[in-house]
């Protein structure tokens, strides 16, 4: 008995031992691994890298920019629906334990042991929790990603893990660690966290998800890459009945829900781009430099910026058609310059075709071949589409092009150039590479099966459409396909602005006593210009020269001269400062020439510069950006200086003085020299080199523009309330043909796009600042129209001081609160015309 008790006191005492060495060894072990691990208290100020968003004017989705695309959601906005799947894929008894699950961790032991005595190599059974993969994901990112890891590499990261979720655990709540999870893990197709995955593979927020698609997304974080919905999609599918088993067994939805979350087809939705639904990738990508200037690219890339541009998307869209229609009836005119290439038809042309690159934002127009060819038409096929794994769709999609379709194709060069095609043959062989788009027969309607031949424009050019009062860009084309040239023409290409340019030289004459019926003499002029010869500036027109012109005349007649002998009386430099005010040019070299436009600056630029004369001077800053707001919330940026007097009222509504806001933007012109050359632009549309504006029927003030050689043609252009400008010209500037004006080429795009843009707007007239008396003239001379005049008068805009003598007819003044002045009772009303600021 005393043998048994000893006995017994040495197991005791032995065990005693073994379990003070255990519990030494053990935290030896837990004070060993614990020395290096990272400091878990940074989780609490933890900003994941999150994608910029820019939205349109009207709050649409125009173009997103990570490295990671990642939206950040609070867990109080996550539905119960995807919190469940992502617990029953991951961690089912998240909400129980205390960072590590020790069933799990006993099952994986198990499993261990078997795999080691069966001598398998199988990788361990993970048993990691929600908790610690955000201690790998978080804090342990350099032991996951080392290189060459062991066995024990494993081992000591997994303790490290089971360490740090402990702690992560007594430090943060479970909504808490949860919401870094779920923000934090990468789901594929370069998606990180389930908002941004939500959008990728469904094109839905994550409060529209289906049980399906919640389930599969659920399933993705163990192996993204070997889940892909179409490369692998029955091992996808098999993965997410897992998950749906999981919460049917949790009691997390009902049977029904799962037999019919199990019968959902796996379908992966496709966004698309934003500003390619618009057609406003050169915006974007406009917005995308400003942001990269003023930021830099990791707060562009990663810090989640809220971007609220300018970009008016129906605008848009009627700019990049008008722009484009413009761009190929010109380039059409010129001729068919032949296939873009050639292509083995023999077997399955399908796939060859689909190995051509071709442009994307150019819709419906769209890459084919010619399959077979004859007299009266060519059967062509279309380029196929490609799935969302990369492989080319098997689908082969055929259609016709008659001799309709190929009209317009004269040759462009060689012995039959500029000869109608009889035939199609004569255009189309087997194994052209071609673009085509749908046939629209003469009643407007398209031919169903029939399709007409197109050709990618050579020429280029850019559009701007601007609100005058605030600078905001409301529309911007910069070329034909953003997918062809990512170069800004309406930004980056410095061009000479001809003509266009003279407002800015005649609204510094006007700033500085001559008035729109000053009287200069076109007439053949010679300066000398020392080492560099003599120049003889002429008018568009060669040898034809008018005599004694007003201001007015010759603005509308865009007599080169005239300007030249302007520029002459009031100097140089004084064109260079109004040109500096206006931003049209940063300096201006002091030669005569350069009144005519021929120094270089943008569309932009120019159509700023209109903006000013349209607002009655004031100084506008174009801009993309409306407003800018960080990851928060808060607003770091807005366009709109104005100060709003009253606006902060801290108690509501108590009969206090109503909100005014205080423009103290500087006035670059005065306003009524601003109306004066507004009123002879006028002149330019209805009398002059623009007449084809007319065609708006409302009432539009612009100038054209035209290089030497025709190399550009521009108009600016503006309504009261919108200001267009377009330039055309090759982007290697060479001749653009003998009649390519800016009336007749530049204009006709501004005036289309115009016609839509204000189809819905009243006829407003210019608002005439207060002080402006309207005399009537005589409409060449420019002197007093007497009461028995039979010739053509006008009413002209005088300042206060610069009106006619006294024999003169003032018709009326402009109201102090800038209303149309109205016509004494014996006026001759039908001279009277509110609005028409002059016009013939």
């Amino acid at each position: 008995m005393r043998l048994l008790l000893r006995f017994m006191g040495f197991l005791f005492a032995a065990g005693t031992t073994l379990f003070l060495v255990g519990v030494a060894v053990a935290a030896g072990l837990i004070w060993h691994f614990s020395k290096g691990l990272p400091d878990y208290s940074q989780l609490q100020n933890y900003e994941p890298p999150v994608m910029t968003r820019v939205h349109a004017a009207d709050g649409s989705l125009l173009a997103e920019y990570a490295k990671e695309r990642r939206l950040y959601l609070p867990i109080q906005a996550v539905p119960k629906l995807v919190i469940n799947a992502f617990l029953a894929a991951e961690d089912k008894n998240f909400y129980e334990h205390s960072g590590i699950d020790f069933q799990g961790v006993s099952r994986a032991v198990l499993k261990l042991v078997e795999n080691a005595i069966r001598g398998s190599d199988k990788r361990p059974q993970g048993a990691s929790t929600i908790t610690q993969q955000v201690a790998k994901n978080f804090l342990l990112s350099d032991l996951v990603n080392k290189e060459n890891k062991s066995r024990l590499d494993e081992y000591i990261r997994k303790i490290k893990e089971a360490l740090l979720a402990m702690r992560i655990e007594r430090a943060y709540s479970k909504d808490k660690i949860l919401e870094l999870y779920l923000n934090e893990i990468y789901l594929g197709l370069g998606a990180y966290g389930i908002a941004a995955a939500s959008l990728v593979y469904f094109d839905k927020s994550v409060n529209e998800l289906t049980v399906a698609e919640a389930a599969y997304l659920a399933a993705l974080p163990k192996a993204p890459s070997t889940l892909h919905p179409v490369k692998n999609h029955d091992r996808a599918v098999e993965r997410r009945d897992y998950v749906i088993d999981r919460l049917l067994e949790n009691g997390w939805i009902k049977q029904a829900d799962a037999e019919k979350a199990r019968k959902d087809p796996l379908i992966v939705t496709t966004r698309a781009n934003g500003a390619h639904t618009v057609a406003g990738e050169y915006f974007a990508e406009e917005v995308r430099r400003d942001l990269l200037e003023r930021y830099g690219e990791k707060k562009l890339y990663e810090g989640g910026l809220s971007v609220r541009t300018t970009l008016d998307p129906k605008l848009q869209a009627i700019a990049r058609k008008t722009m484009a229609n413009g761009l190929v009836n010109y380039d059409e005119a010129q001729g068919w310059r032949g296939a873009m290439s050639r292509l083995d038809i023999s077997g399955d042309w399908g796939v060859k075709l689909a190995d051509v690159k071709s442009l994307s934002d150019i819709a419906p127009w769209r890459m084919a071949v010619v399959l077979e060819s004859d007299d009266k038409s060519a059967r062509i096929g279309f380029q196929p589409g490609r799935e969302l794994g990369g492989a080319v769709s098997k689908e082969r999609q055929t259609g016709l092009i008659s001799l309709d379709g190929v009209k317009w194709a004269k040759a462009a060069s060689g012995a039959a150039r500029g000869r109608t095609p009889t035939k199609v043959s004569q255009v189309l062989s087997p194994g052209d590479v071609i673009y085509a788009d749908p046939l629209i027969g003469k009643d407007g309607k398209i031919v169903e099966g029939e399709y007409r031949l197109r050709q990618l424009p050579q020429v280029s050019g850019a559009m701007v459409a601007m609100d005058p009062r605030t600078g905001r860009v409301l529309a911007m084309v910069g070329g034909f396909s953003f997918d062809q040239s990512q170069f800004n023409r309406a930004t980056q290409a410095y061009r000479q602005p001809g003509s266009s340019f003279k407002p800015i030289v005649y609204s510094s004459a006007l700033d500085n006593g001559y008035t729109p019926s000053t009287v200069i003499v076109d007439a053949p002029i010679e300066i000398d210009q020392g080492q560099g010869g003599v120049w003889r500036p002429e008018n568009y027109s060669k040898e034809k020269y008018y005599g004694p012109q007003t201001l007015r005349n010759a603005l509308r007649l865009s007599l080169n001269t005239v300007t030249v002998r302007l520029a002459q009386d009031i100097g140089m430099p004084l064109i260079g400062e109004y040109a500096k005010r206006f931003g049209v040019y940063d300096e201006l070299p002091n030669y005569l020439s350069y009144a005519l436009g021929a120094g270089e600056t943008t569309v932009l630029r120019m159509v700023t510069a209109y903006s000013m004369f349209d607002n009655g001077g004031r100084r506008v800053k174009p801009t993309l950006i409306d407003r800018i707001q960080d990851r928060y919330g808060h607003t770091i940026y807005r366009h709109d200086t104005r100060e709003c007097r009253g606006c902060d009222a801290p108690e509501g509504w108590k009969n206090q003085p109503e909100p005014q806001l205080i423009d103290h933007r500087e006035q670059v012109l005065d306003s009524m020299t601003a109306y004066q050359i507004t009123s002879m632009m006028e002149g330019v549309v209805q009398a002059g080199t623009a007449t084809v504006m007319r065609d708006v029927g409302k009432p539009i003030a612009g100038k054209t523009g035209t290089t030497n050689d025709q190399k550009d043609a521009w108009f600016i252009g503006f309504s009261p309330d919108l200001v267009v400008g377009v330039y055309v010209g090759y982007d290697k500037p060479r001749n653009l043909g003998r009649t390519a004006t800016g009336g007749h080429l530049a204009a006709p795009i501004a005036r289309d796009f115009m016609k839509i843009a204000l189809a819905d707007k009243p006829a407003t007239p210019f608002r005439i600042p207060a002080g402006i008396k309207l005399v009537r003239v005589d409409a060449k001379t420019g002197m007093r129209a007497g009461p028995g005049d039979t010739g053509k008068t006008i009413l002209e805009a005088f300042k206060p001081g610069t009106a006619p003598p006294d024999n003169y007819s003032v018709i009326g003044v402009a109201d102090s609160d800038g209303r149309q002045p109205q016509a004494p009772p014996d006026a001759d009303r039908s001279l009277f015309q509110p609005g028409t600021g002059g016009l013939y």
